[in-house]
């Protein structure tokens, strides 16, 4: 009783009018990062509807034009849209994003929940192997992985979701070590509940908003090294447009000819990592309790 009249409050702080709201009234720059977020999801959903040109549609009278009325980012060495290219890469990055961050997150949360709430030789295993992981190199591990597996979206979500889940399992743990000494843990370990039934119903509800805030951070931090494995020609191979993909293609070939094929997809990728960036920012200062109490 004592979690379930913890977790209400936060739950209507989220799902109600009230959190809208603070987002507004204390981070707005926070609130629009997520309207940028909304956006993307919206471009990616409808990208076949809004794209005035097909992502490989060539016209080789249309080589290298500069941004107009009829082709707003220009085109490029091949005639083909940029701008209509640069929705249908969002598609792409929002499917890996969000894929790869939520199961990131979900790394995180099971090695963090079982890490923190066992504690003992458990807990001592499963720390030094997340230090020996985060000793390598985030990007050559993933350089790695998609070399021997094979470049393509799966393979990618995969590597992702692995190394960034394994390394952000030290937030969880650390929100749970703190949970776990709370006195209605100690209730329920008192009548006999199982660790399960301890993790489900009285930990994690009140480890959410780390939880809430690491997906959003790792969103951006997916998307990006996806675009950096692109760039490599590590990523989702051709024909299908990643911003990545176009930065190291024509944009990298043809940058001096027409900067627009380099700046359209850097610009894109810019305004999306930024704007998850400090939307996570905001929910962190608004669901985080300390926060709150030094406000």
């Amino acid at each position: 009783m004592a979690s379930a009249t913890a977790i209400l409050p936060l739950t209507a702080r989220i799902g109600g009018r009230t959190f809208t709201q603070r987002l507004w009234r204390e981070k707005p720059l926070g609130a629009i990062g997520g309207l940028v977020l909304l956006l993307l999801v919206v471009c990616s959903i409808f990208a076949g509807v809004l794209a005035p040109y097909g992502f490989n549609e060539i016209s080789m009278l249309e080589r290298i034009k500069p941004p107009s009325w009829q082709h707003p980012f220009g085109t490029d060495n091949l005639g083909r849209d940029v701008f209509s290219r640069c929705l249908y890469g969002a598609r792409l990055s929002v499917i890996i994003g969000l894929s790869g961050a939520a199961l990131a997150t979900l790394v995180s949360v099971l090695i963090g929940l079982v890490s923190g709430y066992l504690a003992g030789r458990v807990d001592l295993i499963l720390q030094r192997f997340v230090d020996a992981w985060m000793s390598f190199p985030d990007l050559i591990v993933l350089i790695v992985v998609v070399s021997v597996l094979g470049p393509g979206m799966l393979q990618t979500i995969g590597a992702l979701g692995l190394l960034l889940g394994i390394a952000g399992s030290r937030i969880i743990r650390g929100a749970v070590v703190s949970v776990r000494e709370n006195m209605y843990v100690h209730a329920a370990q008192s009548i006999g509940a199982s660790p399960l039934r301890i993790l489900w119903r009285h930990i994690l509800p009140n480890v959410m908003p780390p939880v809430i805030v690491l997906f959003t951070t790792r969103l951006g931090t997916v998307i990006l090294a996806e675009s950096a494995l692109a760039f490599l020609g590590l990523g989702v191979p051709p024909p299908l447009p990643t911003w990545g993909g176009m930065l190291s293609g024509s944009g990298r070939v043809y940058m001096l000819q027409g900067p627009w094929l380099a700046l359209a997809p850097g610009l894109c990728l810019i305004v999306v990592v930024y704007a998850a960036n400090i939307f996570g920012d905001a929910l962190r200062d608004l669901l985080d309790p300390r926060m709150r109490g030094s406000r």
